[in-house]
């Protein structure tokens, strides 16, 4: 098999949940452009998106919503490859203090819980045909949280880093790879609200918030967050052949935030 052959992902079927927005579009245009047969799930479905046949609405922080989506793939012959990228935080800013019990429930539903749903349900299919891929999106902030204002993200995010290893481990033998991403900042829509959302809090400049979150990860000595396209280009190798030896791994691409030990 050539390098190039080893690159391509022709006719796998793959789901990437978050897959319309940021890194989750990025993800889906890269896979897609290297043959693989893409679905991806979003509460709502863009307006004029383009591939409306391979799209799941649902939400998949809800029991439902996986449900939904699960149905879906189980149907169309289950999946060869899972990216889980969905994920994000809404917690106000001002410490431990200012959580509610309710926040931390909603920001495990979504950063942690549903993926581990969406793997009970799709992982058997992917054992019964001895081959699969899984990605588990993690964050830097597991390592680093920004207990100022995202605390229950960070808590989530390090459940799902640890839930992955232990699958990663289980289910190896049986052919199927699972490994997670750790991003730090990525320049997205959504980075631009978070930073919004610290400017109100603290009534200070968007660019001020900005360099806030600088400081609180210690800088970033690469001197800027990563783009989507080069989360997607990292995802395309570990879901590929090029990775089949790599398992339960996380790899790290945050630009230097994360000190070597």
């Amino acid at each position: 098999m050539s390098h190039e052959d080893r690159d391509r992902l022709d006719g796998r079927r793959t789901l990437v949940t978050g897959g319309t927005k940021g890194a989750g579009a990025a993800v889906a245009r890269r896979l897609r452009e290297l043959g693989a047969d893409v679905y991806v799930s979003a509460r709502s479905m863009p307006e004029g998106y383009e591939y409306p046949e391979r799209f799941i609405a649902a939400d998949t922080s809800t029991k439902a919503g996986t449900d939904l989506v699960a149905e879906a793939l189980t149907k169309a012959g289950g999946v060869d490859i899972l990216v889980h990228v969905v994920g994000g935080s809404s917690t106000p800013a001002g410490g431990f203090a200012a959580i509610p019990e309710e926040q931390w429930i909603a920001e495990l539903q979504l950063n942690f819980l549903g993926a581990a749903r969406l793997d009970h349900a799709l992982i058997p299919g992917m054992i019964a045909k001895g081959a699969g891929v899984v990605l588990h999106f993690t964050s830097i902030q597991r390592e680093l949280p920004l207990w100022e204002s995202t605390l229950p993200y960070a808590a989530a995010k390090a459940a799902l880093r640890t839930y992955s290893k232990g699958l990663a481990t289980e289910v190896a033998p049986r052919g199927v790879r699972v490994n997670a991403i750790s991003p730090g900042g990525i320049r997205t829509e959504g980075t631009e609200v978070f930073y919004d959302r610290i400017a109100a809090a603290n009534g200070i400049s968007r660019d001020e918030a900005a360099q806030s979150v600088l400081d609180a990860l210690g800088g970033v000595p690469l001197g800027r967050f990563a783009e989507t396209e080069e989360i997607a280009d990292l995802v395309a190798f570990l879901v590929s052949d090029r990775a089949s030896a790599i398992v339960g791994t996380e790899v790290v691409i945050d630009g230097g935030t994360v000190p070597t030990v």
